[in-house]
């Protein structure tokens, strides 16, 4: 059936010539989808085709609220919508979370209309606005889809939200033939790398006045928790701690997933070593030059996050990655994954990754582009085709 009042492209904006200007609603939800979704709603925003709808969402929301203001700052944000309580993390509070942010979706696009909701990754925020703009019967495209990140309850939900996509951007042809066998139309498929990549050559490294103000970190330590209970997540966090004994290190404090209790006990532990710095959130700006600070000055990314994948593959900058959270997905040559989630296995990585030739790091992630590929796909797909909305298996 299709959803409240989408007629194809007859919702689309006048514009100057009797042209029409298409509403991209584009969803984000954590700190760290924002940084990937920048460079989109940068195009989007450049085109005259296309008018850019930032709605924030969940974890933006939870006060104090900081990265909420970094959008603002930068976007008009058209919509809010909150989901999660500060206070209530696990699994129980995530699906209460999820039919809340449905809910809240689905009022939000019906007042707005966008002719296209666009989505990036497998988090809650993610699978919420999607499920209400699929039901809703608007088109709906998916950024990242087809990756693998086998360690965390999310899993399931990327490729949930695959199925209710109707346009696909993956980041890499792997990834994207993935989406093929799960019977997407391949015309529908669009490899365009990852917008992680995008924009990375516009920041400088870290100045030396600023990385003494966050003391001046040979490693970073950026942790998630993959869904354990806090115990586990705890003893995992406090071993790498360990490992990565009396370097300097700046610990930014874990996304809000269940589990996250459990890391930030292990980092406030050690937050009385001198060595130890810790810090809730860098914003991109920050966050870009201190990666490449630690690039070119033998530092270390240290954890489970998609970051040490992608940016710091791109920035040449070696990366430990601990326990399951992205088994399956592709990396670059600049990854070293610890064998185990001990402390002794974390260190024979940490050595490793000190040995890794820098210049000589590759990645799979694109060429910086995937923004403007992104918007002008979404300029000239055919709305009007009844056949977008009409799902179908495609068999290989």
């Amino acid at each position: 059936m299709i959803g409240p009042g989408w007629a194809g492209n007859e919702r689309e904006k006048p514009r100057a010539g009797g042209e029409t200007k298409r509403r991209i609603a584009i969803v984000t939800g954590t700190r760290a989808e924002f940084g990937l979704l920048r460079p989109v709603m940068h195009a989007v925003r450049d085109r005259d085709d296309l008018e850019l709808m930032v709605i924030a969402a969940g974890s933006h929301l939870v006060q104090p609220a900081k990265t909420y203001y970094e959008i603002k700052q930068e976007f008009d944000v058209i919509d809010s919508v909150p989901m999660q309580t500060v206070g209530r993390i696990g699994r129980w509070h995530d699906v209460e979370s999820t039919g809340k942010g449905i809910s809240r979706f689905a009022r939000s696009f019906e007042r707005l209309r966008p002719d296209v909701v666009v989505v990036l990754g497998d988090r809650i925020e993610a699978f919420a606005a999607a499920s209400a703009a699929s039901i809703g019967g608007i088109p709906l495209a998916h950024i990242h889809g087809g990756d693998l990140a086998e360690g965390v309850a999310d899993e399931a939900m990327r490729h949930a939200i695959t199925k209710l996509a109707h346009i696909h951007f993956p980041a890499t042809e792997t990834s994207a033939s993935r989406i093929r066998l799960m019977g997407e139309p391949a015309s529908r498929v669009h490899v365009v790398g990852s917008p992680a990549i995008d924009g990375l050559g516009g920041f400088d490294a870290m100045g030396d006045e600023r990385a003494q103000e966050i003391g001046d970190p040979k490693v970073l330590l950026l942790m998630h928790p993959i869904g354990r209970p806090d115990e586990q997540e705890e003893a995992v966090a406090s071993a790498t701690l360990e490992a990565i004994g009396d370097r300097t290190t700046l610990c930014l404090m874990p996304n809000l997933d269940p589990g996250r209790v459990g890391i930030v006990r292990a980092i406030e532990s050690h937050d009385v070593h001198a060595h130890v710095t810790v810090r809730d959130h860098l914003p991109r700006a920050e966050f870009v030059p201190l990666l490449k600070r630690l690039a070119s000055n033998d530092g270390l990314l240290v954890g489970n996050s998609s970051a040490g994948l992608i940016e710091a593959g791109a920035l040449g900058l070696p990366v430990v990655n601990i326990g399951p959270r992205q088994s399956g997905r592709e990396r670059g040559s600049n990854v070293v994954d610890a064998a185990g989630e001990n402390a002794g296995a974390i260190a024979d990585a940490i050595g490793q990754a000190f040995q890794i030739q820098r210049a000589s790091i590759t990645h799979p992630f694109g060429d910086g582009s995937t923004g403007p590929r992104i918007a002008a796909e979404l300029a000239d797909v055919n709305l009007a085709d009844p056949a977008l909305l009409r799902k179908h298996f495609v068999e290989g």
